[in-house]
């Protein structure tokens, strides 16, 4: 019986000791050095605003992992010893292995500024952030974020919730601007000077000042203005948590290099979530997938193998979604944030609500190749099966009822949409009604 250690108690670790234990007999310990037990990171926000408590994210009952002979070991890895097959903790405890899953996630990026030490400045991507963010947020007027997407925004409304004022600080010319596409960004930023967030452009923070005594008292800028803070968020990223693995002989770039398989240059060792690179990334794909979804993509591929049945990583069409304040974001297949050449795309954007539909399709062949929408809820499998069967952007368009997942007596902007495509390409293309036996097909292949 082999003993399989996983570094990390997050979606990826603990999905691949889950299904591990399914099909195995073999040992499985999982070390966590956030929490004790694994809860979900994307409900952190909600905890904040008072919609949950921390008891409420934790999926699984404390007494699960005994039960289904899971070993968890709370504590920080200082070292991996591969010579050895050992996994070195801080407080001098070893735990040998004979199969290693690095599992390790992300941590926040840090700007080199000066005064990025002081108290009330912080990222905000762990279970200890939220912890120290109610600490520094204690009885603040004015917080400062540096940095937009989807952890920024998230930040802000968090804030914004108890009556804090913010002002975002964005590098770029429109906000998210390296993912969204110009109109789409523009509507974000101007949903988000609605809720009263205060969003400077072509921006930087220089410096963060003290009030003497420690703690942030403003932020300067690249123009030389000064602005007053009591607390500032670090919203520009995260990076792999591999620092424990240097000297280890573990082959690491931006993450932990690793082949289809998820294996590394050192047999028995692998990696897989938000601290596993590629080598020869997937078509369309990224060599880092720092996605909630796709690190349990991994964890599911990965413990396939794990038990034997050796599996290479082939996931569906690009997906993601999140939500701007109250606006919902899907996106599917990939839409880059200007099209090519070879691309054409057809473009929404409701006249007064919140809503957009971007299509993207081969300008030869007219084929499908990604959706971005905002405002809408589009059925995930209908438009994941058009990408993969390669539907023409007609049949799409004709068809697009068959994806809307709107709530019951939400306006539909079908007919809306086809017309502008109409006048745009002089077609003459009509909707098909909504057929569920089509709809159930491709639900339940």
């Amino acid at each position: 019986m082999a003993h399989i250690v996983i570094i990390g108690n997050g979606i990826s670790g603990i999905t691949c000791a889950r299904l591990t234990r399914k099909d195995s007999n073999d040992e499985i310990t999982v070390i966590g050095a956030e929490t004790e037990h694994f809860f979900s990171r994307t409900a952190l926000m909600y905890i904040y605003m008072g919609h949950m408590q921390y008891e409420h994210t934790k999926p699984y009952e404390d007494s699960f992992w005994a039960k289904n002979n899971i070993a968890l070991v709370f504590g920080f890895v200082s070292f991996v010893d591969t010579a050895n097959n050992e996994v070195n903790l801080q407080d001098g405890k070893k735990i040998s292995y004979d199969r290693l899953v690095i599992a390790c996630g992300s941590k926040s990026n840090t700007p080199g500024i000066p005064g990025t030490g002081l108290k009330g400045v912080q990222g905000m991507y762990s279970y200890p952030d939220l912890l120290q963010m109610e600490e520094n947020t204690k009885g603040i007027h004015h917080a400062v974020i540096a940095g937009g997407g989807l952890i920024g925004i998230e930040m802000a409304e968090m804030l914004l919730s108890r009556k804090i004022a913010v002002t975002m600080i964005i590098r770029e010319p429109e906000y998210w601007s390296n993912v969204l596409p110009a109109e789409e960004s523009r509507m974000i930023a101007r949903h988000m000077r609605d809720h009263h967030i205060k969003l400077l452009r072509n921006t930087e923070i220089v410096a963060i000042n003290s009030n003497g005594t420690g703690e942030v008292a403003s932020v300067k800028l690249n123009s030389g203005e000064i602005i007053p803070c009591e607390f500032v968020g670090l919203t520009i990223g995260v990076s792999p948590n591999i620092g424990f693995l240097e000297k280890s002989g573990v082959e690491t770039d931006r993450g932990v290099l690793v082949n289809e398989f998820f294996e590394t240059n050192i047999p028995g060792i692998f990696a897989i979530g938000d601290c596993a690179q590629f080598r020869v990334p997937l078509p369309g794909r990224k060599a880092v997938e720092q996605v909630w979804y796709t690190g349990r993509l991994h964890a599911e591929t990965l413990a396939r193998t794990l038990t034997q049945k050796k599996t290479n990583y082939r996931p569906a069409p690009w997906f993601n979604s999140a939500k701007f304040l109250d606006i919902e974001y899907q996106t599917y297949g990939y839409v880059s944030p200007e099209k090519s050449d070879e691309e054409e795309e057809i473009y929404w954007e409701h006249k007064k609500e919140n809503k957009t539909l971007r299509i993207r399709y081969e300008k030869q062949g007219g084929k499908l190749l990604g959706v971005n929408v905002l405002g809408i809820r589009l059925r995930h499998a209908v438009i994941e099966n058009w990408i993969l069967q390669k539907k023409r952007i007609d049949e799409v368009l004709a068809h697009l009822d068959d994806a809307n997942f709107d709530p019951e007596f939400s306006k539909n902007h079908h007919k809306e949409i086809i017309n502008q495509y109409n006048m745009a390409t002089n077609n003459k293309l009509k909707p098909v009604k909504r057929d569920w036996k089509r709809i159930l097909q491709i639900l339940n292949p």
